[in-house]
């Protein structure tokens, strides 16, 4: 059979009915629940399409296992073929120590411009939650995923490049503002106005493809306003290239001080009722806080990378942890997209068959959905919302005492098994 590659024509994914997915199994656990979450992929797509398409699996090497076989974390071959086959899929990976990538995760974004990373939030009945209600989290993170802190732009203290700093910053007369610059090192934070456009854009473009009406910009822009404080600006002018279609509170703020308050509420509330994007902004410290108060009035999230780090990991935890935190990078421009497991290699359990391979199952999910089959989309949610409500789950789900717990792969074959059923 000749190789069928996923391709873009005109800004639009071509997916052919038997396209070749490069994966990357991962270290630790990750050859488990990859072959857990390949099990649930093949079914799906079998129950959908009744064999008319089919997804050729094709392996590659990255992380710890590359290193010992080739001597590279993150082999030349792996990332061409990434490229060249536009869309993959990848377990977890070992950060080395000392040697090599600062991370491979963050090597494969910035090599592959995958500039957004896209982390839906939502709970699945049955998942044990530290909070009350954890049902009222349904929150979309886009998180730009190539500049900031991550860039990588650093220097230790006592080093050639951290004295240039001080030299450079006392030219510019801000070394004062270094409390102790003799024993500082220093970083770089980068935050672009195209590199900002182009995810707030993409959360954009998502939200009115998804029904979604809110669209937040988290930032700590009152302390970073040069950084920070431009991506809110920047956000704000790229949802206003929108039109009609979008309400800002910018516009909302310039309605207020020309008309007055009652006139901009009722604005406000006409494009509620028209089912306008509405675009906001909340400092990044009281989103932590709102996220756990009053998590419905959020739908999509659009931050930076350090700060997208943080609060999706955080909303994770509300619906059962990282565990089951699905994520994808993608680039919506060049079509290239890598899905993955967003927990780590937990080196200490592998080989056991116990932990749970749910995040890597839902990001095949979101995998997916971004080719167009959204029927295997849709069967591998149900399928795991149907296990985790019968209480058929992993240890670490295994909170009630009705509980049936499974290994790795039991639960594979189990929501494998719901799909194939119709269950």
């Amino acid at each position: 059979m000749t190789e069928q590659k996923i391709t873009l024509n005109n800004g639009q994914l071509q997916v052919p009915n038997q396209p070749t997915i490069p994966f990357i199994e991962g270290d630790g656990i990750g050859p488990e629940i990859w072959q857990a979450a390949q099990t649930v992929f093949d079914a799906a797509v079998q129950k959908a399409y009744a064999g008319e398409k089919q997804v050729h699996w094709l392996p590659l090497l990255a992380g710890e296992k590359a290193y010992k076989e080739t001597g590279q974390w993150l082999p030349d071959e792996t990332l061409s073929t990434l490229r060249e086959y536009l869309v993959g899929i990848k377990g977890p990976l070992t950060t080395p120590i000392g040697v090599g990538h600062r991370s491979i995760n963050v090597t494969l974004r910035q090599k592959l411009d995958l500039y957004a990373c896209f982390r839906p939030v939502t709970y699945y009945p049955g998942s044990p939650s530290p909070v009350v209600h954890p049902e009222k989290v349904n929150i979309d993170v886009f998180r730009e995923n190539t500049e900031d802190i991550y860039a990588g732009i650093e220097s230790d203290v006592g080093t050639e490049d951290a004295e240039e700093w001080k030299k450079l910053l006392a030219k510019q007369g801000k070394l004062s503002k270094v409390r102790f610059p003799d024993s500082s090192a220093f970083a770089i934070k980068p935050i672009s106005k195209a590199g900002s456009t182009r995810l707030v854009k993409a959360a954009i473009d998502y939200a009115f493809a998804n029904q979604r009406h809110t669209l937040t910009l988290v930032h700590k822009g009152n302390i970073m306003k040069k950084t920070e404080g431009s991506f809110k600006k920047w956000g704000y002018e790229a949802a206003e290239q929108y039109g009609d279609k979008v309400f800002t509170w910018h516009q909302y703020d310039r309605i207020k001080a020309d008309q007055g308050t009652k006139a901009a509420d009722k604005a406000f509330q006409a494009a509620r009722d028209a089912q306008k994007l509405v675009v906001n902004d909340v400092i990044t410290d009281n989103f932590f806080q709102q996220s756990l108060l009053h998590p419905e009035h959020f739908e999509v999230v659009a931050t930076m990378n350090l700060n997208g780090d943080y609060l999706s990991d955080a909303l994770a935890a509300q619906v059962g942890g990282i565990g089951i935190a699905p994520g994808g990078n993608i680039n919506y421009q060049t079509g290239h997209a890598i899905f993955e497991a967003t927990h780590g290699t937990a080196p200490q359990f592998a080989g056991q068959n116990k932990l749970n391979p749910t995040s890597i199952i839902l990001s095949g999910a979101m995998m997916f959905d971004y080719l167009g089959w959204n029927k295997v989309a849709d069967l591998i949610r149900h399928g795991i919302k149907q296990g985790i409500k019968s209480h058929h789950v992993t240890m670490d789900f295994a909170k009630t005492p009705d509980a049936t717990v499974l290994s790795t792969s039991e639960f594979g074959d189990y929501v494998a098994q719901l799909i194939k059923s119709g269950h």
